[in-house]
Parts: structure tokens; C-alpha cells; sequence
């Protein structure tokens, strides 16, 4: 049997050891490397990649991608994407999803792994349907959690859903790192047993479960697994690519995946690790094993936002209060997956309510508009008592709340005029405005300097 090996270090594993920071030009060395590692695909664009790009890194983001395409012509590119949510925290318009999928797919785009955070299958049949229609592979997720009302047939009830749509692949996403080995195997051989798409399991090794994980879903039929290179992987990030090579292969499973290359890229990143260490970008705590998640369920990058937000309010003593309420705001919001933007819904309330000294005195405006229905369905029944808080007789909005939304690209064009060059600048804006038109403005300053230099150069 053969197993396919997806590689995180440009995507997830950057955005789950050091928030998504790393600069083009520190991995622009090592991309002929990677494209001759044999891996199955490489996951270097979408989550919090593009934010990241604007707000921090001073990047186009288009670009970004745009340059790994030419530098990996061999290997396949893969994103993530939110759903109707894209690479933001709210619902968008169908015309947005639509251009967005389209021009991620002509800038390089072979794969976009799709999931909706309620694991609400209308919130991702837009971003499929044009994912298909523009020649990429869709890959449908399953967000893994555990709850009283998820379990095996919930699953595969879902899997059967989503393979309906019409994707080429099922992903089991655990971002939390809590799916034990007996969970996972039993999972991937229902999924084998009912669905004929080809399986791929994403976890992290937060939880320490990780390794044990993978090799059980791989021994369970699972197709492709994610891995990052040792340097960069472990604790809130995946287990190690080379570790898992080597144990397949001694098992005699067929692995396409050259270990020789794969030190090389290491060797490359062991410097750049150094540097984020040094630098406290890379805080050791998120490197180690942190057992609690399988109590709380709190994702690595979920928990280090509870620690900063907590901290900001010099309050961090009161976490083991806000980890104890983090469940208990989740079962009131009928079980939902602690994933993007869940988790950060779930997290900032579960702070409001210990800070306030009173469950819901303060109710976020995102907590407001789920209850709402604005995000979809909730998995299971929302508690009465905070329903009756938010929407007093009202009912909760049952349609797909997408459907509801005015088109977007035509205002976000007339908004921006001259300001946006393509429709990639477009996009930009809509996703994330502020970060947008401040990097718009400076690169139209470099720009403007640019062309003074050259003016002046010639005139002297």
C-alpha cells in the first residue's frame, strides 16, 4: 500500500510554532527542495497565511504564492479554506467565495482543503462547486471533535455528505490533537467502508498522540497524511516527516517521500528555528506536550491566544478558571468543533464570563450572530436560557445565512478604484480591509520612491 505525504512547514507548522511569521525570504532557498522531496503535496498558502502576509510580513499574499508556484513546478500546492468564511472570521457572499476559489487556483492552487467549523455542509458546497469547475482538486473535511452527539455515525453521515458534493478527497482535520489511535483507526476504516474518495488525516502532536495516531489511520487504509519537517514539528505543530518515513517504510508501506532531501530541508530550517528561538518568537512552551487539551479540548493556537488575552488584562491567573469554562460555553452553544472561528468565539467568552465574575453579562457580538444562525447550524441544541438572552421570542435563523448577502466584488471594485490593480488586490480588501488598504498605501509609496529614484538617477 502506498501513503502519500502532505508537507505543513510553509503552512500549518509556521502557523502553529511561530503565528504564521515566517517570511517568503526565509524559506525562498529551500523551495527547489522541497519540490524534489516526493511529497504528495505541499500545504503553503490559506488559514491564517494571508492575514498573516498583510498585517505582519508586508507581503502581497497573491505574490507570495505566485512565486512558490514557479519555484515547486513539480509538486502540488495545497491551501486551506474556510468555507464561506474564506480566510476571515464571517460569512461572505457566494460571488466573493466564487472569484476568491477561482484566482487561488489561477495563481497556483492545486488543492483547497475545505471545511466549515460547524461541520455545516451548505457552508462549503460554494467553495467545492467552483473548485471543481476551475480543474483543482476539492478536498472535504470533517472537523474532528468529541462531544456527546459526535461519534462514528455522525461521521460517516457526514462523510457521505460531503463525497455528495462531488470532492476527490475526505480530510479528517483534528486540530487539537485529540484523536487517540484506537479513534482515529476506527474512524478511517468507516470512512473506508463507506465513502470511495481517497482519506487524508491531519492531527498535531499537541497531546503527544500524534505519531501514534497517524501510524494507526495509515494501518486503517488513510491515502495521505500531513507531517512537517522535524525542526518544525511537534507540540502544537505535526508530528516529524522524517520519523513517520522511516517507520512506514520499515512497516513496507510505499512511500515516494527521498529522506536524503528531506535532512537537507531540515538543515536548511535548524537555522531558522535558532533565529525564532532567539528572538522569543518561538516560545519552548509550545513545543512540549500539553495533556490538558484532551480535558478542555483547546487547540495549541487557541491556548496561546487565551494565555496573550488573559495576560494583556493582567489576569493570568485566572486561566485554570477560563479552561474550566471553555467546555461548559461550549456545550452551550450545542457542541461545536473548537476550530477557526469557533475557537476564538468560545475562548473570548469563556474569558468574558469568568472576568465579569457572571456566565453572560457581557455576550460577544460574534457569540450573538452564531446564536443567531449567522454561521450555520449548530451541531446540537443550543442552551435555552442563553438563546432566550440573545433573541428573547425570536427564533434562530434556520436558511444558509450566505444566501442572505448582497454580492461584494462589484462594491469592493467601485470602492477601491485606481487603489486596486487586480482583482487579487480585490479579494485582499474585502477579506481583510484595514489590513489591505495599508498595504496598498505603502506599496504605492515604495512605488513613488521608486520611480523619484529613477527620474533622479537619469537627470544627474
Amino acid at each position: 500500500m502506498k501513503v502519500n505525504f502532505t508537507e505543513t512547514v510553509l503552512r500549518d507548522a509556521n502557523q502553529s510554532l511561530i503565528a504564521t511569521r515566517m517570511p517568503f525570504s526565509a524559506f525562498e532557498p529551500v523551495l527547489s527542495k522541497l519540490d524534489k522531496a516526493g511529497y504528495y503535496s505541499l500545504e503553503c498558502w490559506g488559514g491564517a497565511t494571508f492575514d498573516s502576509c498583510l498585517r505582519y510580513l508586508d507581503e502581497d499574499p497573491w505574490e507570495r504564492l505566485r512565486k512558490i508556484r514557479a519555484a515547486c513546478p513539480n509538486t502540488k500546492l495545497q491551501m486551506l479554506l474556510r468555507g464561506q468564511n474564506l480566510l476571515g472570521y464571517k460569512h461572505y457572499p457566494d460571488d466573493v467565495v466564487r472569484l476568491f476559489v477561482k484566482k487561488s487556483i489561477e495563481n497556483g492552487i492545486d488543492i483547497i482543503r475545505i471545511f466549515d467549523a460547524l461541520n455545516d455542509v451548505r457552508n462549503i458546497e460554494v467553495a467545492v462547486d467552483e473548485t471543481l469547475k476551475n480543474g483543482a482538486h476539492a478536498s472535504g473535511t470533517i472537523c474532528y471533535t468529541l462531544s456527546p452527539i459526535h461519534n462514528l455515525e455522525s461521521y460517516v453521515k457526514l462523510a457521505k455528505e460531503i463525497e455528495a458534493l462531488g470532492v476527490q478527497s475526505i480530510c479528517v482535520k483534528d486540530m487539537a490533537g485529540i484523536m487517540s489511535p484506537k479513534e482515529g483507526y476506527d474512524l478511517v476504516k468507516a470512512l473506508k467502508e463507506n465513502v470511495k474518495v481517497p482519506i487524508v488525516v491531519h492531527t498535531h502532536s499537541t497531546t503527544g498522540l500524534g505519531f501514534m495516531t497517524l501510524l494507526k489511520c495509515v494501518e486503517a487504509g488513510a491515502d495521505v497524511i500531513d507531517s512537517a519537517i522535524s525542526c518544525f514539528s511537534g507540540g502544537t505543530s505535526q508530528p516529524a516527516t522524517e520519523t513517520l518515513v522511516y517507520t512506514l517504510k520499515q512497516y513496507g508501506y510505499e512511500v515516494d517521500v527521498n529522506e536524503k532531501v528531506c535532512k537537507e530541508i531540515n538543515d536548511f530550517f535548524k537555522p531558522v528555528r535558532a533565529k525564532a528561538l532567539e528572538s522569543g518568537l518561538l516560545n519552548p512552551v509550545v513545543m512540549g506536550t500539553q495533556t490538558d487539551a484532551l480535558i478542555y479540548q483547546i487547540p495549541g493556537g487557541m491556548l496561546s491566544n487565551l494565555v496573550a488575552q488573559l495576560t494583556a488584562q493582567k489576569k493570568l491567573d485566572k486561566l485554570d478558571e477560563v479552561l474550566l469554562e471553555t467546555p461548559r460555553v461550549r456545550e452551550d452553544l450545542g457542541y461545536p468543533p473548537l476550530v477557526t472561528p469557533m475557537s476564538q468565539m468560545v475562548g473570548v467568552q469563556a474569558t468574558a464570563n469568568v472576568l465579569a465574575g457572571e456566565r453572560y453579562k457581557n455576550i460577544s457580538k460574534e457569540v450573538k450572530s452564531y446564536i443567531k444562525g449567522e454561521y450555520g447550524k449548530a451541531p446540537g441544541k443550543v442552551s435555552e436560557e442563553l438563546q432566550k438572552l440573545v433573541l428573547g421570542d425570536e427564533k434562530p435563523f434556520t436558511g444558509r445565512f450566505a444566501d442572505t448577502l448582497e454580492p461584494g466584488v462589484e462594491a469592493a471594485r467601485e470602492y477601491l478604484g485606481d487603489r486596486a490593480t487586480c482583482d487579487e488586490d480585490v479579494l485582499s480588501y474585502i477579506a481583510f480591509p484595514t489590513q489591505a488598504e495599508a498595504f496598498f498605501e505603502k506599496r504605492d509609496m515604495k512605488k513613488k520612491n521608486t520611480f523619484t529614484y529613477s527620474i533622479n538617477k537619469i537627470n544627474n
